[in-house]
Protein backbone atom coordinates (compact mmCIF):
# COMPACT_ATOMS: atom_id res chain seq x y z
CA UNK A 1 0.00 0.00 0.00
CA UNK A 2 2.65 2.45 0.65
CA UNK A 3 4.13 1.86 -2.63
CA UNK A 4 0.62 2.94 -4.21
CA UNK A 5 0.57 6.00 -2.07
CA UNK A 6 3.85 6.72 -3.01
CA UNK A 7 3.32 6.52 -6.73
CA UNK A 8 -0.03 8.42 -6.59
CA UNK A 9 2.05 11.28 -5.09
CA UNK A 10 4.18 11.02 -7.93
CA UNK A 11 1.43 11.50 -10.62
CA UNK A 12 -0.44 14.20 -9.05
CA UNK A 13 2.75 16.31 -8.98
CA UNK A 14 3.41 15.31 -12.52
CA UNK A 15 -0.43 16.15 -13.49
CA UNK A 16 -0.06 19.63 -11.86
CA UNK A 17 3.31 20.19 -12.88
CA UNK A 18 1.75 19.60 -16.67
CA UNK A 19 -1.37 21.43 -16.60
CA UNK A 20 0.90 25.02 -15.07
CA UNK A 21 2.20 25.33 -18.61
CA UNK A 22 1.23 28.82 -17.73
CA UNK A 23 4.34 31.42 -19.19
CA UNK A 24 5.22 33.06 -15.97
CA UNK A 25 4.33 30.43 -13.45
CA UNK A 26 4.62 31.09 -9.28
CA UNK A 27 8.37 32.37 -8.24
CA UNK A 28 9.40 33.32 -4.73
CA UNK A 29 11.75 35.38 -3.86
CA UNK A 30 14.68 32.44 -3.22
CA UNK A 31 14.08 30.91 -6.82
CA UNK A 32 13.59 34.16 -8.93
CA UNK A 33 16.78 35.34 -11.26
CA UNK A 34 19.21 37.79 -9.83
CA UNK A 35 17.16 40.30 -11.66
CA UNK A 36 13.73 40.60 -11.81
CA UNK A 37 10.37 42.70 -13.00
CA UNK A 38 9.25 43.81 -9.71
CA UNK A 39 6.23 46.27 -11.24
CA UNK A 40 4.68 48.02 -13.71
CA UNK A 41 2.48 50.92 -14.88
CA UNK A 42 1.12 51.93 -18.03
CA UNK A 43 0.48 55.52 -16.88
CA UNK A 44 -3.14 57.03 -16.89
CA UNK A 45 -4.77 60.47 -17.60
CA UNK A 46 -5.49 62.20 -14.56
CA UNK A 47 -7.01 66.10 -14.49
CA UNK A 48 -5.80 66.18 -18.65
CA UNK A 49 -2.22 65.19 -17.73
CA UNK A 50 -1.12 61.73 -19.66
CA UNK A 51 1.13 59.29 -18.62
CA UNK A 52 0.71 60.01 -15.12
CA UNK A 53 2.02 57.26 -12.90
CA UNK A 54 3.92 55.27 -16.10
CA UNK A 55 7.22 53.28 -14.42
CA UNK A 56 8.64 49.62 -14.84
CA UNK A 57 10.37 48.59 -11.53
CA UNK A 58 12.94 45.71 -11.67
CA UNK A 59 14.21 44.02 -8.45
CA UNK A 60 17.52 42.00 -7.23
CA UNK A 61 18.56 39.05 -5.39
CA UNK A 62 21.69 40.70 -4.20
CA UNK A 63 23.67 43.70 -2.19
CA UNK A 64 26.92 43.25 -4.26
CA UNK A 65 27.90 46.19 -7.13
CA UNK A 66 27.18 44.70 -10.36
CA UNK A 67 28.16 45.28 -13.80
CA UNK A 68 24.59 45.12 -15.75
CA UNK A 69 26.40 44.84 -19.34
CA UNK A 70 24.17 42.13 -20.96
CA UNK A 71 20.96 43.56 -19.25
CA UNK A 72 17.99 44.87 -21.62
CA UNK A 73 14.22 45.55 -21.00
CA UNK A 74 12.60 44.23 -24.45
CA UNK A 75 8.69 44.78 -25.08
CA UNK A 76 6.08 43.50 -27.02
CA UNK A 77 2.83 46.11 -27.98
CA UNK A 78 -0.06 46.27 -28.91
CA UNK A 79 0.85 45.91 -32.15
CA UNK A 80 2.78 42.77 -31.77
CA UNK A 81 6.18 44.30 -32.74
CA UNK A 82 9.11 44.26 -30.10
CA UNK A 83 10.91 47.14 -29.08
CA UNK A 84 14.05 47.66 -27.05
CA UNK A 85 12.52 49.96 -24.11
CA UNK A 86 15.96 50.16 -22.52
CA UNK A 87 19.85 49.00 -22.56
CA UNK A 88 21.97 48.97 -19.33
CA UNK A 89 25.09 47.87 -20.88
CA UNK A 90 26.97 51.09 -19.44
CA UNK A 91 25.74 50.99 -15.75
CA UNK A 92 27.15 49.81 -12.59
CA UNK A 93 24.35 48.74 -10.36
CA UNK A 94 26.11 50.00 -6.76
CA UNK A 95 23.17 50.09 -4.34
CA UNK A 96 19.56 49.04 -3.20
CA UNK A 97 17.28 46.24 -4.38
CA UNK A 98 15.22 47.70 -7.00
CA UNK A 99 15.45 50.81 -9.27
CA UNK A 100 12.98 52.83 -11.43
CA UNK A 101 12.45 53.30 -15.05
CA UNK A 102 10.02 56.16 -16.20
CA UNK A 103 8.67 57.07 -19.37
CA UNK A 104 10.57 60.73 -20.56
CA UNK A 105 7.89 62.38 -21.41
CA UNK A 106 5.72 61.15 -17.74
CA UNK A 107 5.59 63.13 -14.83
CA UNK A 108 7.79 62.13 -12.53
CA UNK A 109 10.57 60.70 -14.91
CA UNK A 110 12.98 62.59 -12.26
CA UNK A 111 12.61 59.99 -9.83
CA UNK A 112 13.55 57.31 -12.33
CA UNK A 113 17.61 56.19 -12.91
CA UNK A 114 16.68 55.32 -16.30
CA UNK A 115 14.13 56.59 -18.83
CA UNK A 116 12.76 55.22 -22.27
CA UNK A 117 10.53 56.71 -24.79
CA UNK A 118 7.77 54.62 -25.83
CA UNK A 119 5.10 54.03 -23.59
CA UNK A 120 3.19 50.94 -22.17
CA UNK A 121 -0.30 49.93 -23.42
CA UNK A 122 -3.27 49.26 -21.26
CA UNK A 123 -3.22 45.70 -23.00
CA UNK A 124 -0.16 44.07 -24.57
CA UNK A 125 3.23 42.38 -23.51
CA UNK A 126 5.25 40.22 -22.36
CA UNK A 127 7.44 43.18 -20.72
CA UNK A 128 10.78 41.17 -20.91
CA UNK A 129 13.99 41.23 -18.99
CA UNK A 130 16.77 39.99 -20.91
CA UNK A 131 20.28 38.77 -19.67
CA UNK A 132 22.66 37.94 -22.73
CA UNK A 133 20.44 37.43 -25.11
CA UNK A 134 17.88 35.01 -22.43
CA UNK A 135 14.96 35.79 -21.33
CA UNK A 136 15.27 35.66 -17.64
CA UNK A 137 11.98 36.96 -16.32
CA UNK A 138 8.44 38.39 -18.18
CA UNK A 139 5.29 39.54 -17.64
CA UNK A 140 2.64 40.14 -19.90
CA UNK A 141 -1.80 41.81 -19.20
CA UNK A 142 -3.34 40.93 -22.54
CA UNK A 143 -5.81 39.15 -20.49
CA UNK A 144 -4.90 35.49 -22.68
CA UNK A 145 -4.51 32.21 -21.78
CA UNK A 146 -0.66 32.87 -19.58
CA UNK A 147 -1.28 36.54 -18.96
CA UNK A 148 -3.11 38.56 -16.33
CA UNK A 149 -6.01 40.70 -16.96
CA UNK A 150 -5.61 44.16 -19.24
CA UNK A 151 -5.32 47.36 -17.28
CA UNK A 152 -8.62 49.63 -17.39
CA UNK A 153 -8.36 53.51 -17.86
CA UNK A 154 -11.64 53.65 -15.67
CA UNK A 155 -9.36 51.96 -12.32
CA UNK A 156 -5.64 53.30 -11.94
CA UNK A 157 -3.35 50.13 -10.36
CA UNK A 158 -0.17 48.99 -10.40
CA UNK A 159 0.86 45.22 -11.42
CA UNK A 160 2.89 44.15 -8.66
CA UNK A 161 5.15 41.11 -8.18
CA UNK A 162 4.79 39.84 -4.34
CA UNK A 163 8.46 38.46 -4.06
CA UNK A 164 6.88 35.70 -1.63
CA UNK A 165 4.45 33.87 -3.90
CA UNK A 166 5.92 35.00 -7.21
CA UNK A 167 2.73 36.28 -8.53
CA UNK A 168 1.99 39.24 -9.32
CA UNK A 169 -1.76 41.37 -8.35
CA UNK A 170 -3.37 44.87 -8.94
CA UNK A 171 -2.48 47.44 -6.99
CA UNK A 172 -4.04 50.58 -6.64
CA UNK A 173 -1.96 52.78 -3.95
CA UNK A 174 1.33 51.48 -4.83
CA UNK A 175 4.40 53.45 -4.28
CA UNK A 176 8.18 52.35 -5.77
CA UNK A 177 11.02 52.29 -3.91
CA UNK A 178 13.68 55.10 -3.95
CA UNK A 179 16.94 53.40 -2.83
CA UNK A 180 18.43 51.79 -6.05
CA UNK A 181 21.90 54.01 -7.34
CA UNK A 182 23.03 53.12 -10.78
CA UNK A 183 26.30 54.25 -11.69
CA UNK A 184 26.84 55.16 -15.46
CA UNK A 185 30.06 53.88 -16.62
CA UNK A 186 30.74 56.01 -18.86
CA UNK A 187 29.12 60.26 -19.11
CA UNK A 188 29.48 63.39 -19.95
CA UNK A 189 31.52 66.57 -18.10
CA UNK A 190 28.02 67.10 -16.71
CA UNK A 191 27.60 63.86 -14.97
CA UNK A 192 24.46 63.24 -16.69
CA UNK A 193 23.78 59.77 -17.22
CA UNK A 194 21.62 60.63 -20.51
CA UNK A 195 18.56 58.29 -22.23
CA UNK A 196 19.67 54.78 -21.81
CA UNK A 197 17.30 53.88 -24.52
CA UNK A 198 19.43 55.85 -26.97
CA UNK A 199 21.12 53.08 -29.54
CA UNK A 200 24.91 54.45 -30.53
CA UNK A 201 25.43 51.79 -33.31
CA UNK A 202 22.08 50.37 -35.25
CA UNK A 203 22.07 46.43 -36.07
CA UNK A 204 19.96 46.48 -39.36
CA UNK A 205 22.81 45.09 -41.48
CA UNK A 206 21.42 41.66 -43.33
CA UNK A 207 17.67 43.26 -43.71
CA UNK A 208 16.24 43.86 -47.40
CA UNK A 209 13.10 44.65 -48.69
CA UNK A 210 10.39 41.91 -49.55
CA UNK A 211 7.12 43.32 -50.71
CA UNK A 212 5.22 46.62 -51.07
CA UNK A 213 1.48 46.80 -51.63
CA UNK A 214 1.03 50.32 -52.88
CA UNK A 215 -2.34 50.16 -54.60
CA UNK A 216 -4.98 49.07 -52.40
CA UNK A 217 -8.48 47.76 -53.00
CA UNK A 218 -10.28 49.39 -50.47
CA UNK A 219 -8.63 51.63 -47.72
CA UNK A 220 -5.18 53.47 -47.74
CA UNK A 221 -3.92 51.81 -44.89
CA UNK A 222 -4.23 48.61 -46.71
CA UNK A 223 -0.19 49.54 -48.03
CA UNK A 224 2.48 48.07 -46.30
CA UNK A 225 5.97 47.72 -46.69
CA UNK A 226 7.72 44.59 -46.17
CA UNK A 227 11.12 43.86 -44.60
CA UNK A 228 13.01 40.28 -44.14
CA UNK A 229 15.90 39.60 -42.00
CA UNK A 230 18.07 37.05 -43.85
CA UNK A 231 20.35 36.89 -40.66
CA UNK A 232 21.33 33.93 -38.78
CA UNK A 233 20.59 36.55 -35.69
CA UNK A 234 17.64 38.65 -34.50
CA UNK A 235 17.37 42.12 -35.54
CA UNK A 236 16.30 45.12 -33.68
CA UNK A 237 15.12 47.78 -36.00
CA UNK A 238 15.50 51.19 -33.58
CA UNK A 239 17.78 53.39 -34.85
CA UNK A 240 17.06 52.45 -38.42
CA UNK A 241 14.54 54.07 -40.70
CA UNK A 242 12.95 54.16 -44.68
CA UNK A 243 13.06 57.21 -46.57
CA UNK A 244 10.98 58.05 -49.26
CA UNK A 245 10.38 61.05 -51.15
CA UNK A 246 13.42 62.18 -49.19
CA UNK A 247 11.61 62.14 -45.59
CA UNK A 248 12.77 59.95 -42.88
CA UNK A 249 9.92 57.76 -41.39
CA UNK A 250 11.32 55.63 -38.18
CA UNK A 251 11.09 51.53 -37.30
CA UNK A 252 11.08 50.27 -34.06
CA UNK A 253 10.73 46.71 -32.89
CA UNK A 254 12.29 43.37 -33.64
CA UNK A 255 12.71 40.79 -36.75
CA UNK A 256 13.70 37.29 -35.53
CA UNK A 257 16.16 35.37 -37.91
CA UNK A 258 15.02 34.76 -41.22
CA UNK A 259 11.72 36.75 -40.33
CA UNK A 260 9.50 39.44 -41.60
CA UNK A 261 8.59 42.67 -40.19
CA UNK A 262 5.48 44.92 -41.85
CA UNK A 263 5.50 48.71 -41.55
CA UNK A 264 2.25 50.07 -42.02
CA UNK A 265 1.85 53.22 -44.12
CA UNK A 266 0.04 54.97 -41.62
CA UNK A 267 2.75 58.42 -41.44
CA UNK A 268 2.95 58.40 -44.92
CA UNK A 269 0.94 57.42 -48.24
CA UNK A 270 2.48 55.87 -50.81
CA UNK A 271 1.77 56.49 -54.45
CA UNK A 272 -0.92 54.01 -56.07
CA UNK A 273 0.39 53.37 -59.19
CA UNK A 274 3.45 56.39 -59.82
CA UNK A 275 3.79 57.50 -63.28
CA UNK A 276 7.31 56.96 -63.29
CA UNK A 277 9.35 54.96 -60.72
CA UNK A 278 8.72 55.59 -56.94
CA UNK A 279 11.96 54.61 -54.81
CA UNK A 280 12.23 53.59 -50.68
CA UNK A 281 15.58 52.96 -48.71
CA UNK A 282 16.17 51.39 -45.92
CA UNK A 283 18.51 53.88 -43.95
CA UNK A 284 21.04 52.87 -41.08
CA UNK A 285 21.32 55.35 -37.90
CA UNK A 286 24.56 56.73 -39.26
CA UNK A 287 22.92 57.48 -42.83
CA UNK A 288 23.78 54.47 -44.50
CA UNK A 289 21.91 53.36 -47.23
CA UNK A 290 21.25 49.52 -46.61
CA UNK A 291 18.87 48.63 -49.60
CA UNK A 292 16.49 50.02 -52.30
CA UNK A 293 12.82 49.38 -53.54
CA UNK A 294 11.97 50.48 -56.55
CA UNK A 295 8.58 50.00 -57.85
CA UNK A 296 6.80 50.85 -61.12
CA UNK A 297 4.18 52.06 -62.65
CA UNK A 298 2.11 49.34 -63.94
CA UNK A 299 0.60 48.41 -60.14
CA UNK A 300 -2.69 47.07 -60.19
CA UNK A 301 -5.37 47.06 -57.46
CA UNK A 302 -5.05 44.54 -54.65
CA UNK A 303 -1.88 43.13 -55.95
CA UNK A 304 1.65 43.46 -54.08
CA UNK A 305 5.12 43.69 -55.61
CA UNK A 306 6.79 41.13 -54.29
CA UNK A 307 10.21 39.15 -54.26
CA UNK A 308 9.98 35.73 -54.97
CA UNK A 309 13.30 34.70 -55.22
CA UNK A 310 16.81 35.25 -57.21
CA UNK A 311 18.18 34.05 -60.27
CA UNK A 312 21.58 32.11 -60.84
CA UNK A 313 23.72 35.30 -60.74
CA UNK A 314 21.86 36.19 -57.46
CA UNK A 315 20.20 38.68 -59.18
CA UNK A 316 16.69 39.41 -57.11
CA UNK A 317 13.25 38.44 -59.04
CA UNK A 318 10.60 40.88 -58.36
CA UNK A 319 6.77 40.26 -59.56
CA UNK A 320 3.58 41.13 -59.27
CA UNK A 321 1.39 39.33 -57.34
CA UNK A 322 -2.35 38.52 -56.73
CA UNK A 323 -1.72 36.75 -53.30
CA UNK A 324 0.00 39.57 -50.88
CA UNK A 325 1.39 38.09 -47.82
CA UNK A 326 2.49 40.74 -45.14
CA UNK A 327 4.52 39.13 -42.50
CA UNK A 328 4.84 35.67 -44.28
CA UNK A 329 6.76 34.12 -46.95
CA UNK A 330 5.89 35.62 -50.51
CA UNK A 331 3.60 33.81 -52.92
CA UNK A 332 3.77 34.39 -56.40
CA UNK A 333 0.14 34.49 -57.87
CA UNK A 334 0.07 35.43 -61.84
CA UNK A 335 -3.90 35.61 -61.80
CA UNK A 336 -6.60 36.78 -60.02
CA UNK A 337 -9.05 34.57 -58.02
CA UNK A 338 -12.49 35.17 -59.35
CA UNK A 339 -15.33 34.27 -57.09
CA UNK A 340 -17.78 32.00 -57.79
CA UNK A 341 -19.54 31.54 -60.69
CA UNK A 342 -16.64 33.49 -63.00
CA UNK A 343 -13.55 31.92 -64.61
CA UNK A 344 -10.74 33.83 -65.31
CA UNK A 345 -9.79 35.51 -69.09
CA UNK A 346 -6.11 35.25 -69.44
CA UNK A 347 -6.06 37.47 -72.04
CA UNK A 348 -7.04 40.70 -69.91
CA UNK A 349 -6.72 38.96 -66.17
CA UNK A 350 -10.65 39.75 -65.68
CA UNK A 351 -12.99 37.84 -64.16
CA UNK A 352 -15.94 37.48 -66.43
CA UNK A 353 -19.07 34.91 -66.27
CA UNK A 354 -18.39 31.55 -66.47
CA UNK A 355 -21.29 31.05 -69.31
CA UNK A 356 -21.38 34.29 -70.73
CA UNK A 357 -19.29 33.84 -73.85
CA UNK A 358 -20.11 30.34 -74.27
CA UNK A 359 -23.73 30.97 -74.93
CA UNK A 360 -23.61 34.65 -76.50
CA UNK A 361 -25.34 34.73 -80.09
CA UNK A 362 -24.07 37.38 -81.93
CA UNK A 363 -25.86 38.58 -85.14
CA UNK A 364 -25.81 37.89 -88.93
CA UNK A 365 -22.36 39.83 -90.31
CA UNK A 366 -20.98 39.52 -86.85
CA UNK A 367 -18.86 36.84 -84.80
CA UNK A 368 -18.12 36.75 -81.04
CA UNK A 369 -14.87 37.88 -79.63
CA UNK A 370 -13.90 35.15 -76.86
CA UNK A 371 -11.60 37.07 -75.70
CA UNK A 372 -13.67 40.07 -74.68
CA UNK A 373 -17.44 38.53 -75.07
CA UNK A 374 -18.26 41.17 -77.19
CA UNK A 375 -19.78 40.95 -80.84
CA UNK A 376 -17.71 42.40 -83.36
CA UNK A 377 -18.17 42.77 -87.30
CA UNK A 378 -16.62 40.15 -89.89
CA UNK A 379 -14.25 41.76 -91.86
CA UNK A 380 -14.59 40.60 -95.49
CA UNK A 381 -12.79 38.13 -96.57
CA UNK A 382 -12.06 36.40 -93.23
CA UNK A 383 -14.87 34.38 -92.87
CA UNK A 384 -14.78 31.16 -95.05
CA UNK A 385 -11.85 29.57 -93.36
CA UNK A 386 -12.91 26.94 -90.47
CA UNK A 387 -10.97 25.91 -87.54
CA UNK A 388 -10.41 22.10 -86.29
CA UNK A 389 -11.67 21.20 -82.94
CA UNK A 390 -10.46 22.97 -79.74
CA UNK A 391 -9.51 26.22 -81.91
CA UNK A 392 -11.58 29.27 -83.09
CA UNK A 393 -11.33 31.42 -86.26
CA UNK A 394 -10.49 35.04 -85.12
CA UNK A 395 -12.17 37.00 -88.42
CA UNK A 396 -9.64 40.01 -87.51
CA UNK A 397 -6.46 38.33 -88.57
CA UNK A 398 -7.96 35.06 -90.46
CA UNK A 399 -5.73 32.96 -88.15
CA UNK A 400 -7.37 29.96 -85.75
CA UNK A 401 -6.27 30.30 -81.68
CA UNK A 402 -6.85 27.65 -79.18
CA UNK A 403 -9.92 28.08 -77.05
CA UNK A 404 -8.62 28.16 -73.41
CA UNK A 405 -10.87 26.58 -70.91
CA UNK A 406 -10.99 27.37 -67.47
CA UNK A 407 -13.25 27.11 -65.15
CA UNK A 408 -10.95 29.42 -62.37
CA UNK A 409 -9.83 26.29 -60.58
CA UNK A 410 -6.33 26.72 -61.54
CA UNK A 411 -6.06 30.23 -59.82
CA UNK A 412 -7.42 29.35 -56.50
CA UNK A 413 -5.97 30.44 -53.08
CA UNK A 414 -5.44 27.57 -50.53
CA UNK A 415 -4.58 28.95 -47.88
CA UNK A 416 -2.49 27.61 -45.04
CA UNK A 417 -3.50 26.22 -42.12
CA UNK A 418 -1.51 26.36 -38.74
CA UNK A 419 -2.75 24.17 -35.56
CA UNK A 420 -1.41 25.18 -32.54
CA UNK A 421 0.55 21.57 -31.65
CA UNK A 422 1.58 22.55 -27.73
CA UNK A 423 -2.01 22.08 -26.41
CA UNK A 424 -2.07 18.75 -27.99
CA UNK A 425 1.40 17.63 -26.59
CA UNK A 426 0.61 18.94 -23.60
CA UNK A 427 -2.85 16.78 -23.63
CA UNK A 428 -1.14 13.55 -25.15
CA UNK A 429 2.01 13.69 -22.28
CA UNK A 430 -0.91 13.76 -19.41
CA UNK A 431 -2.57 10.88 -21.11
CA UNK A 432 0.48 8.84 -21.70
CA UNK A 433 1.01 9.56 -17.66
CA UNK A 434 -1.93 8.49 -16.52
CA UNK A 435 -2.10 5.23 -18.63
CA UNK A 436 1.35 4.27 -17.34
CA UNK A 437 -0.01 4.98 -14.08
CA UNK A 438 -2.74 2.41 -14.68
CA UNK A 439 -0.90 0.02 -15.87
CA UNK A 440 1.58 0.13 -13.11
CA UNK A 441 -1.68 -0.18 -10.39
CA UNK A 442 -2.67 -2.74 -12.32
CA UNK A 443 0.44 -4.94 -12.58
CA UNK A 444 1.41 -4.12 -9.04
CA UNK A 445 -1.33 -5.55 -7.45
CA UNK A 446 -2.74 -7.34 -9.98
CA UNK A 447 -3.21 -10.00 -6.42
CA UNK A 448 -5.06 -8.06 -4.43
CA UNK A 449 -7.07 -6.62 -7.10
CA UNK A 450 -8.30 -10.32 -7.99
CA UNK A 451 -8.77 -11.64 -4.27
CA UNK A 452 -11.06 -8.20 -4.24
CA UNK A 453 -12.67 -9.26 -6.98
CA UNK A 454 -12.94 -13.11 -5.94
CA UNK A 455 -14.68 -11.21 -2.51
CA UNK A 456 -17.12 -9.76 -4.02
CA UNK A 457 -20.94 -10.86 -3.89
CA UNK A 458 -22.69 -11.04 -7.07
CA UNK A 459 -26.14 -10.77 -7.21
Amino acid sequence: MKKFLLFLIIVVGVLIGGFNEQVFASKTLGNLPEFYIKAVNPGYTVDSVQNVGEMIEIGRNSNDIKSLAGLKIGYINSSGNEVLLADFSKYLWKAGETIQLRLASSPGSELAQVLYTKTLAFKAGPLKLIWNDEVIDSVCWTGKSGCYDAFSSSRPTTLVRNVETGDFEYVSDYEPDKNGVLEALESDDSGDVGDSNEIVAAKCKGVVFSEILSYYENLQSEQFVELYNGSVENVFLDGCSLRYKNKLYPLSGMIKSEGYFVRLASDFKLTKNPASSNVLELVDANGEVLDKLEYFNGQRKGTSYALIGYDGSGLEIWKTTYAPTPGEANNFQEFRTCEEGKVLNEATGNCVKATSIAEKICGEGQYLNILTGRCRKIPEGNDAKTCKEGYYLNPETGRCKKIVENDGADYTLVPETYTEESNFVALYLVLGVLGLGLFYIGYEFRHDIMRIIRGLKWW
